[in-house]
């Protein structure tokens, strides 16, 4: 009898949550519509990612103008109060939900306007939140009561359906809730998290469709892929590694209390200053990914583009955290393996013509996701799902993880 009641308890807020979930992810996508509408005056897609139509002068206004509102909305949140991670919650942590849902919306709007952070933190956070709301506020009732494992697994099923609601990726959602938070994969974690994804990736296709979020042209990766991907691994496991590293240390030295006033308008200045002359740097990354993966031909001129887009995304978002900023890391990462394996398949492609510098990026994508978030499967199937790819890209993309996820845990072995 316990167990049936256990069993209806579950299934029920699988269902509600799944669907309030999956519609904060679509009110999160509509608000950093409507701030990209109104700060940069265009609507992102897929084949324009960042506005490269507008004055310069524009851009750099934007980025810097979100950077000092989000300051003051951050300073002033954090006085009492220090945004609750999801890990934290799992562990018992308290994420009051009117609180985090205001660090959640400055999440996005800070990355509307341009500024360089990943957007995929907010959806999740605002997941477990709303799942430890439930919780909290209908434990008493008998028939929606839940036993401590089951509240655990439904605020990691929520953060990844929130992630799912706004990628439109359901299985990544799922996976992200069992490889990186749940971390217990059995039946019933799967079937809740895999319901709960679903159902928040049909609530927000309603507004974003199920158009491929990168578009990487042909979708058929041939055997020759394969050995490229085993050289990437070893050389990206190695660098994910490190941005790993340096996220961390940005994260451990970010500013909460006044500087936060000046530095991170400080950084918005400078990443505006950015912007005006290379739109691709702006927002999550986007922009920089499609960019690699648009690469037909090579010149000097693309290799600085590329080139310069690498340092700047990544040296930018690193100091966007210490300064005070938050945000993701997932599709920041996306964006630096994308150019890397653009420039590592220059030599490669001269080689063997047949391969393409769209799958080569998709190729460092994964492979430096996988390393720089510690989470092969999410990395694999997050790949698959917001380019669209096919079964032939299996082989390469799981090879190259494998060894990539594989240098990395070695690299943390070795430094411990």
């Amino acid at each position: 009898m316990k167990e049936n009641q256990e069993n209806i308890s579950l299934a029920i807020a699988t269902v509600v949550l799944g669907t309030v979930v999956g519609f904060s992810s679509l009110i999160l996508s509509a608000i950093l519509d409507i701030t990209e509408h109104y700060f940069l005056n265009f609507n992102e897609t897929n084949r324009v990612p960042v506005n490269i139509n507008i004055f310069p002068t524009h851009r750099f206004i934007s980025v810097f103008i979100g950077g000092i509102i989000a300051a003051i909305v951050w300073y002033l949140l954090q006085r009492h109060y220090r945004p609750v991670s999801i890990k934290g919650a799992l562990n018992g942590k308290k994420m009051p939900l009117s609180k985090t849902l205001i660090h959640v919306i400055t999440q996005i709007f800070f990355v509307g306007t341009g500024n360089s952070i990943g957007r995929e933190l907010a959806p999740r956070e605002a997941g477990a939140a709303i799942a430890q709301k439930w919780e909290r506020t209908f434990d008493r009732y008998r028939w929606l009561h839940l036993n401590a494992e089951d509240k655990r697994l439904l605020i990691a099923a929520a953060a990844g359906a929130g992630f799912a609601g706004v990628y439109i990726a359901p299985i990544t959602g799922t996976v992200f809730c069992l490889e990186i938070l749940y971390r217990r994969i059995n039946a019933r974690s799967v079937s809740v998290s895999l319901i709960m994804s679903v159902i928040a990736t049909m609530i927000g296709s309603i507004l974003k469709g199920f158009d491929p979020y990168y578009i990487v042209g042909t979708r058929n990766f041939s055997l020759l892929t394969v050995p490229f991907a085993l050289v990437l691994g070893l050389i990206l496991g190695v660098v994910g590694t490190w941005f790993k590293r340096g996220v961390k240390l940005a994260s451990n030295k970010r500013v909460t209390n006044k500087n936060l006033l000046w530095e991170l308008p400080l950084l918005s200045l400078s990443a505006g200053a950015v912007a005006a002359f290379y739109p691709q740097i702006m927002g999550n990354g986007r922009g920089l990914a499609q960019l690699a993966m648009n690469t037909t031909v090579i010149n000097k001129q693309v290799i600085a583009a590329l080139l310069f887009g690498l340092f700047a995304k990544v040296i930018i978002t690193l100091f966007t955290i210490k300064c005070g900023g938050y945000g993701g890391t997932l599709t920041p990462s996306i964006a630096a393996g994308a150019v890397i394996g653009v420039f590592l398949g220059i030599p490669y492609i001269q080689l063997f013509p047949f391969v393409t510098f769209a799958q080569c990026a998709v190729i460092g994508a994964s492979l430096f996701l996988a390393a720089s978030q510690q989470a092969p499967l999410m990395a694999l199937f997050m790949l698959f799902e917001v380019c669209h790819l096919n079964f032939t890209a299996f082989l390469p993309l799981g090879i190259g993880v494998a060894i990539s996820i594989g240098i990395s845990k070695w690299m943390q072995v070795k430094t411990a």
